[in-house]
């Protein structure tokens, strides 16, 4: 009886937070291109924070690695204007292997709504990206999708690679709508 009714306090308590878990949707398809395996992904997700509070946190390339799981460094080499040209450090993780990855990337932003990425040189042979913002209408938070195409210049093993990409994938965005919707 007691351990029943420390059940159904705890499960009253943790409805409030079940409520507020941003719904992630996550699809990574690959696809041979010109001889090539390329990843097309695409996700997305909604927070309760506005179009600034989103636009700010992405922005902040430099803070990225304190949330953003396996990404070790970001750091703005220059920026003029909506152009930033961005280092980053990161890992990939394929069964029991990590790969490092070092990607130099020319951002351009169109503020509050849209980040476009592209490869400039890197571990990479194709990366661009896009993450797009729009408000919801219903309760003035944030749509986010983020979609892209990568091409790595390292072997990744077929369909279990696909998985992979899609896990890491997953994995970000979850820990990007986390920090988005964390109080302060």
């Amino acid at each position: 009886m007691v351990a029943r009714l420390l059940f159904s306090l705890l499960f009253c308590l943790a409805l409030p937070a079940l409520a507020q878990v941003p719904k992630l949707e996550v699809s990574v398809k690959r696809e041979s291109v010109d001889g090539e395996h390329e990843f097309e992904v695409s996700a997305s997700g909604t927070v309760q924070a506005n179009q600034a509070v989103v636009w700010k946190i992405l922005t902040a390339y430099e803070r990225m690695p304190e949330f953003v799981p396996d990404m070790q460094s970001a750091k703005v080499l220059a920026r003029n204007g909506n152009r930033v040209l961005l280092e980053q450090y990161g890992q990939a993780h394929f069964l029991f292997f990590t790969r490092h990855i070092h990607l130099i990337v020319n951002v351009s932003e169109e503020p509050m709504s849209r980040i476009d990425i592209v490869l400039v040189d890197g571990d990479m042979k194709v990366y661009h990206c896009r993450w797009e913002l729009s408000t919801l209408p219903d309760n003035g938070g944030t749509r986010i999708v983020y979609t892209g195409t990568m091409v790595p210049r390292f072997y990744v093993p077929g369909i279990l690679g696909t998985n992979f990409v899609r896990a890491d994938i997953e994995r970000m965005m979850a820990a990007v709508l986390a920090r988005i919707d964390q109080p302060g």
